[in-house]
C-alpha cells in the first residue's frame, strides 16, 4: 500500500495524500511516521493493561511526547531520524512488556522490525486505512491528531521543567483506546471530548511554564526592519532554544531575529534584556521559500513548520533541533543537562551577509490573558457603551491556499466597532493591516502562539464572569478559526470541551472527518465551514 495521510488542511483534493505529501513528505517518511505511531499505541496498551505506574516511567513519558511531536505536519522530514526513533521506542516497549503479565496483547505490542525494509513493509499494513470502518477511523484519527497537538504543548512545558502526570496517563489511555475494536462510536466521541479536556490542561501547563520562567506577556512593539549585523533566524515555537541561542550570541556581533511563531517571544519581559534580539523577520511559515533567500544568514528550526527548501544554498544554511529534522541538515542535540551547542550556527552567521530588509515599521502584540485582564475595566466600559459590539476570535494557523485570503478580507470588512482576538500564525493574514483602535484598544489583540489560544479562552471566561452570563455562548464573541495542522486540532477540541459552540472552521473542514462524524459535530456543537466574507459577517453580526 502506498502512503495515505490526511492530517493537515491542505491534504490532496481534501481527501488524502497518496503519492507525496503536499507538505513535501515522501512516501517512506509517511510510512515511518505511521509505524512510529503504531509503536506508541503498543507502548500505551502495555502501560494500560499492565497497570504500570505512569509516574515511574519518566524517560518513556518524555520519549512518547517527542515521538508524537515528530510526526506533526512539517516538523520532521528525515527518514533516518524516524528509523532511529522507532528502534528506540521498540526497545522501550519490550522493556515495559517484560514487566507485565497481561495476556491477549495487540500486535502493536509484539511486532519486531530490524531493517529499514522491514519497517516499510510493516508500515504498509498499519497506517490510517488499516481501520476499515470510516467513522471509527475518523474518530480514531481525530483523537490521535489531538494527542499530537497535546504532545507538542506538553513537550514545550517539559523543556521548561513543568510536567503533569495526568496528561501522560491520558495519552496512554487514548492511544491504547485507538487499538480497541470493541469501543462504540459513542465511546470514541466521549474520548474525543476528553481529549479536549486534557488539551486545556496541556495549554494551561505550558502557559504556567512560560509565564513562570519568562513573565507575563506585555504590550510590546516589535521591529520589522533589520540592522546591519550578520544574523541568525530562529523559527518554530520553543522558547528554551531561543533563550540558549540569545545567551550564546551575546557579545558576538551576531543578531537574532524571530520568524513566524517565534514572534511572541518579544512580548515576554524575560527576552527584553537581550539587545541582540533584533526583531521579527518575515511572515507566516509558508512564505519562507522566498524570505529565507533574502535573510542571508543561517536558520534554526526548533519545531515545525519546515517547508522543503528549493535551493541547495538555502538548505545549506538550515539547522534543526528538538522535534524538527530535514535530511542533510545538521541536527543539534542537547547534552545530558539539556544544553545545546549552537556555536556552528554562530560561526556560519559570521561568514554571511546581513539580512536584506523586506519591510519596515513595527507591530504591536502581547495581549495575553493577564494583560487583557489589566485592561478589563476599559474593555467592559467599551462594550457597555456600545463602542465594542463584538469580539472575533480568529486564532489558528495560516497556510498556502489562495482561499485563505478570505481571512484578510474578513478582517478588513469587519465593522469598526469590532475587535479581533488572535493567536497562532493565522494572525499574519491581518496583523499588519492598519485596522485602528477603539478608544485606545487596538482592533487586533495578539495573544501569542497557537497554544496561547488558552489565553483567549481565559479572556472569554473572564468576560463571562464580568457580564454575569451563565453560558459562554451568550457573550458577544464569535469564533472564526483557520486551521492547518494538529495543534489547531487540539485547540478546537479544547474549545469544544469548554462549551464553545458555533465555531466556524476553514478554509475547509478537515478531510479526516467522515460524513457521519462531521454530522455529529455540526448537530452537537454547531461546527460550520466558512462562506463568503459578506455573508459570514452578516451572519456573525446578526447572531
Amino acid at each position: 500500500m502506498s502512503m495515505f495521510c490526511y492530517q493537515c488542511q491542505e491534504t490532496a483534493k481534501g481527501t488524502g495524500c497518496e503519492i507525496r505529501g503536499v507538505c513535501g513528505k515522501t512516501e517512506d517518511v509517511a510510512k515511518l511516521q505511521d509505524l512510529l505511531i503504531y509503536t506508541l499505541k503498543g507502548i500505551a496498551e502495555i502501560v494500560v493493561k499492565g497497570k504500570l505506574d505512569v509516574a515511574g516511567l519518566g524517560p518513556v513519558n518524555h520519549e512518547v511526547l517527542r515521538s508524537l511531536f515528530m510526526t506533526i505536519t512539517n516538523a520532521n522530514f528525515d527518514a533516518a531520524a524516524f528509523e532511529v526513533e522507532i528502534k528506540k521506542m521498540l526497545k522501550l516497549r519490550n522493556e515495559l512488556r517484560a514487566k507485565i503479565s497481561a495476556e491477549n496483547l495487540h500486535d502493536a505490542t509484539t511486532f519486531e522490525v530490524a531493517s529499514p525494509e522491514a519497517m516499510q513493509e510493516k508500515a504498509a499494513s498499519v497506517g490510517v486505512l488499516a481501520t476499515k470502518n470510516e467513522d471509527v477511523r475518523s474518530l480514531r484519527e481525530l483523537i490521535t491528531y489531538g494527542l499530537k497537538g497535546m504532545a507538542a504543548y506538553t513537550h514545550h512545558a517539559l523543556n521548561i521543567g513543568k510536567e503533569n502526570g495526568e496528561i501522560y496517563s491520558f495519552v496512554y489511555e487514548a492511544l491504547a483506546a485507538t487499538l480497541n475494536d470493541g469501543l462504540s462510536a459513542d465511546e470514541l466521541v466521549a474520548l474525543t471530548l476528553k481529549t479536549g479536556q486534557f488539551g486545556v490542561a496541556a495549554m494551561a501547563l505550558l502557559d504556567e511554564a512560560n509565564t513562570t520562567k519568562y513573565g507575563h506577556p506585555q504590550i510590546s512593539e516589535v521591529n520589522l526592519g533589520v540592522r546591519q549585523n550578520p544574523a541568525i533566524l530562529i523559527s518554530g515555537h520553543d522558547f528554551t532554544d531561543l533563550e540558549q541561542l540569545l545567551e550564546q550570541t551575546k557579545g558576538t556581533g551576531v543578531d537574532v531575529y524571530t520568524h513566524s511563531e517565534m514572534l511572541p517571544a518579544h512580548y515576554y519581559p524575560f527576552f527584553k534584556k537581550y539587545d541582540n534580539l533584533a526583531g521579527n523577520y518575515g511572515n507566516a511559515w509558508w512564505k519562507q521559500l522566498d524570505e529565507f533567500v533574502t535573510f542571508n544568514g543561517p536558520i534554526l528550526f526548533t519545531t515545525n513548520c519546515i517547508v522543503p527548501p528549493r535551493s541547495e544554498e538555502v538548505k545549506g544554511r538550515i539547522f534543526t533541533t528538538g522535534s524538527s529534522g530535514y535530511p542533510g541538515c545538521p541536527h543539534i542535540e542537547p547534552d545530558a543537562n539539556g544544553k545545546k551547542d549552537f556555536s556552528p550556527i554562530i560561526a556560519m552567521a559570521k561568514t554571511l551577509k546581513a539580512p536584506v530588509e523586506i519591510e519596515t515599521g513595527k507591530l504591536v502584540g502581547g495581549f495575553a490573558h493577564e494583560q487583557v485582564f489589566a485592561l478589563a475595566d476599559k474593555v467592559v466600559a467599551a462594550v457597555k457603551s456600545g463602542a465594542i459590539k463584538k469580539f472575533f476570535v480568529m486564532a489558528g494557523c495560516d497556510g498556502r491556499m489562495k482561499s485563505r485570503e478570505y481571512y484578510t478580507e474578513f478582517a478588513k470588512k469587519l465593522p469598526m466597532d469590532t475587535v479581533i482576538l488572535t493567536a497562532g500564525c493565522a494572525k499574519y493574514r491581518y496583523n499588519k493591516l492598519a485596522l485602528g483602535d477603539i478608544g485606545g484598544i487596538p482592533r487586533v489583540l495578539d495573544a501569542g502562539q497557537c497554544n496561547d489560544s488558552y489565553s483567549l479562552a481565559l479572556i472569554a471566561l473572564k468576560l463571562k464572569e464580568v457580564f454575569g452570563v451563565d453560558d459562554i455562548n451568550k457573550l458577544p464573541i464569535a469564533f472564526n478559526i483557520g486551521w492547518y495542522e494538529q495543534k489547531a486540532v487540539i485547540v478546537l477540541l479544547a474549545l469544544l470541551y469548554l462549551g464553545v459552540k458555533n465555531i466556524h472552521l476553514g478554509p475547509t473542514l478537515p478531510g479526516f472527518l467522515s460524513p457521519n462524524v462531521a454530522k455529529v459535530l455540526v448537530e452537537t456543537f454547531g461546527i460550520a465551514g466558512i462562506g463568503t466574507v459578506d455573508d459570514d459577517i452578516k451572519l456573525f453580526m446578526g447572531a
